[in-house]
């Protein structure tokens, strides 16, 4: 076998068109580092001309108010991990219980410390434009997390002026755990939380697998259904202009954000 140093590497010899990469644009997901769910999810709503690219924050399971509270300082650095210098068209916080515990304006504030200038949106705030584009007022809530942490992200909705009818949540405190509740337990769930008098069932959390469940949810209910990833891929492409329809993930994607700003 020939030393390495007998090698002399060439120049590879053909022309070639290079393809485009993220043509359509490119959204940055800085997401929990114990989050099992949120790239593949949001992949399966993603056009295929739109590009992901993925950080991660710090954070330990269990999820907490208080852990969810401390994760949040590691944003700035997260963000500034994005494709460095080349910078992308949407940041996108990948967590609904942590931007209703820390709020949405601080939230938004410390991810353009590291993408300064940049467009950012997370899932209350996109499940929020969500629900009033659809028309609702009165909500339903169904959520994975403990009871705490679930009362906060209803809060989070009612403080934004909503009506909430019921709320239920499945007690979990881990995020592998979450991930791991079959999409039919989500369905039942939200047909459970809802009430007559809801408008609209909110099902919250980017680690659970509930994007996929929003259009058979909304056959069986007669009313909209948002899910926290749902929402937050058509508030993201709404803020990038995209024009081309999503199929498939609820009827959410049939109307435009009250406003995109």
């Amino acid at each position: 076998m020939s030393a390495i140093t007998d090698i002399t590497p060439e120049l590879v010899n053909l022309s070639y068109k290079p393809d485009p990469v993220a043509p359509a644009g490119r959204i940055g997901l800085i997401t929990l580092a114990t989050d099992f769910n949120s790239e593949d999810d949001l992949r399966r709503i993603l056009p295929a001309d739109i590009g992901l690219f993925t950080t991660r924050i710090a954070n330990a399971n269990p999820i907490t108010v208080d852990s969810l509270r401390a994760m949040a300082d590691d944003l700035p650095r997260a963000a500034r991990t994005i494709l460095p210098g080349f910078g992308v068209d949407v940041a996108i916080f990948g967590c609904t219980s942590g931007t209703a515990v820390n709020g949405s304006d601080r939230i938004s504030a410390l991810i353009r410390e590291g993408l300064p200038g940049c467009k950012v949106t997370n899932p209350l705030l996109a499940s929020q434009y969500a629900l009033r584009a659809v028309g609702a007022k009165k909500i339903a809530i169904a959520a994975p997390y403990i009871l705490d942490v679930t009362t906060t992200v209803a809060q989070g909705i009612a403080q934004q002026g909503f009506e909430i009818t019921r709320v239920l949540g499945f007690g979990l405190e881990n995020d592998p755990d979450m991930t791991a509740i079959p999409p039919d337990a989500l369905l039942a769930a939200a047909l459970q939380a809802n009430s007559d008098d809801a408008d609209a069932v909110f099902i919250s959390c980017t680690a659970i697998r509930a994007a996929e469940i929003a259009q058979r949810a909304e056959k069986l209910l007669g009313k909209p259904v948002i899910t926290s990833n749902q929402a937050l891929i058509w508030h993201a492409l709404h803020l990038m202009d995209y024009q081309n329809p999503v199929t498939g993930f609820g009827s959410l994607f049939d109307h435009t954000p009250p406003t995109a700003s």
